[in-house]
Parts: structure tokens; C-alpha cells; sequence
């Protein structure tokens, strides 16, 4: 039972009580009944959607608890309170709790089934609507907690170049200074300068990253120049903490189409990363693989490590890693949210691994590979040829448009026909024009979500027979219940296999639904 969606009852008699509990069972409302306003108190402290109690309740001393706790709530809750009255709905006893309580509703006896299903489910509704407002307010107190942090992160690194700086100009200043002194003074100068212009080109970078305003220069680049150039840039740091760098590049291929400058940026920021959160002679490791159509870079570390529930929020904007500030030597903690960025621009992803705090981590990149489409009759590592084409016109529908262009560049190249929509409306707008034959939905999209999405195509005689695959994050056993329901045909959990994902989109459209679970 949800705790918090149920409805307590505490009616005069338990025959009361029975009768109502099977009312609202009928019409799938989860109930529980007390056996006394004590056990009433003690349940709402567990988490309630409603009260439901019968008038002489409202006259049992022991009440007293429930009022205290209706009173002392949450700016954002106001629990449901509905009452069992007698025919005039004019006591005493009601009109003292109405005064003492914010949210009641008095519903007279004897009553009509109907009248009490549709009272308690209206106030169900609006419980789950304080519910969504208490988790956007958590939400806005998290990202408030995160920024404050930020910041406070931010005048500290700001603050930092100035001491030096301020020291340096004192020094500069006094007539005595000799010239050779004086140039090692402008050369620290120099130094904190650059700092805080590197810092200031983060935010700005960030910023127009995460606006859409960064263009790419795409062009064939050998990934082991670019992984040269990144060490380039982080033998500095790595060499400050006298770390040992292994770099493991096999021969072979492993030209990408990307943009350069910004690649380099990526490997050079995850070096660093390691680098800064890597007590001094440590270890870090670059490591590059093939992986289907795709390129593997692994870059690891001996050092901080992260918890577990820090792997995704780690490439969070305001996220600092609790307990690891002391290990980094300095930095706004905002690399790994470039680094995402930059990748998914690529058409690529990037993760975090770790064993937990002081475990060491590791960040995986994957990028696809230039060659990744090759002749006809010469199929590489499971990626199909045009020899066998895909259906024609696929329908891609994503919020996030850098996954759902990359996605359809991709179909596009195996000579598909892709059709991008950014949400739900604009999808079924779409697939009325064009027909399509297969549709890759996310699932968790804002207003209508991808499931809401495939059960208004199924429900379509134009669309009843078009191959839809689920392409989600969510995939616990009830997530994927939930989808399998929807109607999906096939399930494939991010980031996508690709191979299996083109391999589902060349065969034959199998009658019915599959609902697989894969």
C-alpha cells in the first residue's frame, strides 16, 4: 500500500467502517481502517491522502492529536479532511473542527455511493497535487543549495589569484626591486591572471553550452592526435602532482567526425579532473576501445572516487561532490558538466564509475566512429549494410534535441527517412502527415510522456501497425511493465545499443506486439 495515497477511515462502528473500506475498493482507492482515533494519530504520522471519520469521532479527547498534527503541517500540505455527519451538518462538534481545521468537507448521512467515491477521489486529486508542489519545492531547495555552494566555490577560486597578485604588486612597487626579481614577481602575476581568465572562460563556456550557442566544426580527426593534444594540456597538473600517466591507444582506426578544438577540450578537461581529485603520485590511466559502432576512451583514477548516488549527478551544474573538497587542488567543480555536453553534441555519451569514496573513478566516453557505415556486403562488428535497408520513415521523438538529431543523422545515414519531433503533440502531428512505419520514443518527456505518446498511436487505425520502440533511462521491472503495456514492441534502455537498435529496424514486422522486455 502507498502510505501517502491511502484514505484512513474511522467510522462509528466497524461494520461502518467494512462497508466503506469495500466501497472505496471497488473504485481502486486504497483505504485503511483504525480502531481508534489513538491508532488514527499514529497512522497519519506514516503518511495519509485523506481522512475520512465519522462525526463522533470529532468528540473523542484523543482527537486532540489529530489536530495537532493537521495544525503543525508543512507550508505545502493541507491533508483532506472529510467528515461523516448527521443529517444537518450543523453540531457543534463540526463547526469547532471546521474553525481548527483548514481542508474539511462534510458529506451528510445517509449518503449516496457515488457521492462519497467522487468526494474522496476529488480530494485524492488534489493530495497528489500537494504532492507534486512539495517535490518542486524540495527540487528548488536542492538546486538553491547547490548554487549557494557553487558560488560560495566561485568567490573562493576568485579570491584565490588575488592574494598572489596583491603580494606581487607590493613587491613590484618598491624602488629597490631588482629587474630579475621583479620579473619572477610578473611572471606569478601572469600566472594568477590566466587562472581567473580560465575560470571566467568556464562559466561563459558552460553557459553557452547549455543555450545551444556553441556551433562544431566537424571534420575527420584521428582520436589519438586528439588525446595527444588533451595530454598536452593537462601535463601541467599531472606532472604538478607527480602522478604516473598510462596511455593506452591500440593501433588501428579510430578516426571520429567531431570537432576538434572541442575534443580535445573533453579529454583535457577528464585529465584534469583526474589529475586535481588524485592525491599526489597517483595513478591515471587513458585507455581507448572498440565498442560496436562506437569508440570506447576510458580515463581512470586512484584517487577521490564518488558515491554511488553521485554517478549521474556528478555532471550536474551546481554539483560538488560532498567530502571530496579537500582533495581537489582548486576549480568551479563545472568540467564534467562541459564534458557532457560537448560529448552529446557528438552524438556520443560519457558515465561515471566508482567503487565509492576514496576508490578511485572512472569516466567512459563513447563517440561513433567515422567508418562506422561501411560498404555494402562488408558488415563490421554487427552493424548492418544497406544491404539489408531499414524501413523507410522512422519517427524519432525526444526532449532532448541533441539526442533526437544525432539519432536521426544516424538513421539518416543507413538510409532511413527520420522525422524528429521534440514532444508529444508535435509527434502525433507529424506522424498524421507522413505515415510512419517506426517510431523511437522517449519515455521521460514533460506533458505527454512517451507512453501517453504510443498508446494515443496505437489507438490510432492509421498507426495501429507501426513497429514503436521504447528508448528510455527507466528501466526497473515496473518501468518496464509500464512501457510493455503501452504497447511498445521493443525496449532498449540508454545510452542506445545501436546495433541492436538498427538490427530491430531491419526485420520483418512481426504481427502483434512483442512487448519485449529486452
Amino acid at each position: 500500500m502507498n502510505l501517502e495515497n491511502r484514505v484512513l477511515l474511522k467510522t462509528t462502528t466497524p461494520r461502518d467502517a467494512s462497508l466503506a473500506a469495500a466501497v472505496l475498493s471497488r473504485a481502486e482507492i486504497e483505504s485503511q481502517t483504525c480502531a481508534g482515533v489513538a491508532e488514527l494519530a499514529t497512522e497519519l504520522r506514516a503518511g495519509a491522502g485523506a481522512l475520512l471519520v465519522a462525526e463522533e469521532t470529532l468528540a473523542d479527547p484523543a482527537f486532540r492529536l489529530v489536530i495537532d498534527q493537521l495544525q503543525a503541517q508543512a507550508p505545502w500540505s493541507d491533508l483532506p479532511v472529510l467528515i461523516l455527519a448527521r443529517t444537518g451538518a450543523d453540531s457543534v462538534t463540526i463547526i469547532e473542527a471546521m474553525e481548527q481545521l483548514a481542508n474539511v468537507t462534510v458529506i451528510e448521512r445517509p449518503l449516496r455511493i457515488s457521492s462519497l467515491v467522487t468526494t474522496v477521489a476529488s480530494a485524492l486529486r488534489a493530495r497528489s497535487r500537494q504532492y507534486q508542489m512539495r517535490a518542486l519545492l524540495q527540487g528548488l531547495e536542492e538546486a538553491d543549495q547547490r548554487k549557494t555552494q557553487f558560488l560560495a566555490t566561485l568567490a573562493h577560486e576568485l579570491r584565490n589569484p588575488l592574494s598572489p597578485l596583491t603580494t606581487a604588486l607590493a613587491l613590484v612597487s618598491r624602488p629597490d626591486t631588482p629587474p630579475e626579481e621583479a620579473k619572477s614577481y610578473y611572471d606569478m602575476m601572469q600566472r594568477q591572471i590566466d587562472h581567473m581568465v580560465r575560470l571566467i572562460d568556464d562559466l561563459m563556456e558552460v553557459s553557452r553550452i547549455t543555450r545551444g550557442k556553441v556551433e562544431l566544426r566537424p571534420e575527420p580527426l584521428g582520436l589519438g592526435q586528439v588525446i595527444n593534444d588533451a595530454i598536452d594540456l593537462s601535463r601541467p597538473l599531472l606532472d604538478a602532482a607527480r602522478h604516473e600517466l598510462r596511455v593506452d591507444v591500440p593501433p588501428g582506426d579510430w578516426t571520429v567526425h567531431g570537432d576538434g578544438v572541442r575534443l580535445t577540450q573533453v579529454f583535457a578537461n577528464l585529465l584534469n579532473n583526474a589529475a586535481k581529485y588524485t592525491p599526489p603520485r597517483g595513478l591515471v590511466e587513458i585507455k581507448v576501445e572498440r565498442a560496436g559502432p562506437m569508440v570506447r576512451v576510458r580515463v581512470r583514477d586512484n584517487g577521490a572516487g564518488l558515491p554511488s548516488d553521485m554517478l549521474s549527478a556528478v555532471f550536474g551544474i551546481f554539483v560538488q561532490v560532498p567530502g571530496t573538497s579537500r582533495v581537489a587542488q582548486g576549480g568551479l567543480g563545472i568540467g564534467l558538466t562541459l564534458v557532457k555536453s560537448l560529448v552529446e553534441l557528438h552524438g556520443g555519451t560519457v558515465r561515471a564509475a566508482s567503487e565509492g569514496l576514496g576508490k578511485g573513478t572512472e569516466l567512459i566516453v563513447e563517440l561513433p566512429l567515422a567508418a562506422m557505415l561501411p560498404a555494402a556486403n562488408d558488415p563490421v562488428m554487427g552493424v548492418p549494410t544497406r544491404a539489408k535497408p531499414l524501413v523507410e520513415r522512422i519517427l524519432v521523438v525526444d526532449d532532448n534535441r541533441d539526442a533526437a538529431n544525432s539519432l536521426a543523422a544516424l538513421l539518416e545515414a543507413l538510409g532511413a527517412s527520420p522525422f524528429v519531433a521534440y514532444d508529444g503533440l508535435d509527434a502525433l502531428d507529424i506522424a498524421a502527415q507522413v505515415r510512419p512505419t517506426a517510431a523511437v520514443l522517449d519515455i521521460g518527456m514533460p506533458g505527454m510522456d512517451g507512453c501517453e505518446l504510443a498508446q494515443r498511436l496505437r489507438g490510432s487505425a492509421a498507426h495501429k501497425d507501426m513497429l514503436l520502440i521504447a528508448l528510455s533511462g527507466w528501466g526497473q521491472a515496473d518501468d518496464r511493465e509500464r512501457i510493455a503495456d503501452a504497447g511498445f514492441d521493443h525496449h532498449l534502455l540508454k545510452p542506445a545499443d545501436v546495433p541492436r537498435l538498427v538490427a530491430l529496424l531491419t526485420e520483418p514486422r512481426h504481427l502483434g506486439h512483442a512487448k519485449s522486455r529486452a
